[in-house]
């Protein structure tokens, strides 16, 4: 026969728990329950933490709405998504240049035998990446400019200078060896041949006897 100790454990003797040593104090008999198998519901769930999430199977803290590991979300069912961030479209805006006859420039480097044009031009034109060429084309000379003054300054060389964009989005400018050389904004000196120089919006290059290229970054 067996005793019922107060903390719950069977005791075989009838005064003190032969378990933990609680006083038992009664003779009541302590019945174990029925082992059939055939009979015996099923054990109840021992995960540790509450029911498995139904996603990745991490124990649910608690009444927790979301699965602490995965996210999943126990009162919709869904399992939240990371919103891929949008990647931009390249820019296909261009850098553009007003060219124009400078009277100031004129002035200051005067090239003697040539007068300032009656009817001054200005045109403005894309900067195609990754070089844009100045200077006059010649089929004979070989050379077909993007920017070409043939027709409207009569010192720019047939390769005069030469704007490049660079890998980090910077232009440069360079001048080729030209007759009457390549200057920057309102430096009194010119670059020499090969030399170059980054430049960027507003800044000015004059070649020739009077001809001013202004850039223009995209809008």
């Amino acid at each position: 026969m067996t005793y019922a100790c107060p903390k719950g454990h069977a005791s075989t003797t009838d005064d003190f728990c032969d378990t933990c040593g609680a006083k038992i104090g009664g003779t009541a008999a302590f019945t174990p329950p029925a082992t059939s198998s055939a009979t015996s519901p099923a054990p109840a769930s021992t995960t540790p933490g509450g029911e498995p999430c139904p996603h990745c199977g991490t124990p649910r803290a608690g009444a927790g709405r979301f699965c602490e590991d995965c996210g999943y979300d126990h009162s919709t069912g869904r399992v939240p998504t990371l919103a891929q961030p949008a990647v931009a479209a390249p820019s296909t805006a261009q850098w553009t240049a007003t060219v124009f006859a400078d009277r100031e420039y004129f002035t200051a480097n005067a090239i003697d035998g040539v007068d300032f044009p009656e009817q001054p031009a200005e045109r403005r034109v894309t900067l195609p990446a990754p070089q844009v060429r100045i200077g006059r084309k010649s089929t004979s000379k070989g050379t077909d400019p993007e920017i070409d003054l043939a027709e409207e300054d009569p010192g720019v060389s047939h390769s005069h200078a030469l704007l490049t964009l660079s890998v980090d989005g910077v232009w440069l400018v360079s001048d080729l060896g030209s007759t009457n050389g390549t200057y920057l904004n309102d430096e009194p000196k010119p670059l020499t041949a090969g030399q170059t120089r980054s430049v960027g919006d507003g800044d000015r290059v004059h070649v020739g006897a009077w001809t001013t290229i202004a850039l223009h970054a995209p809008a």
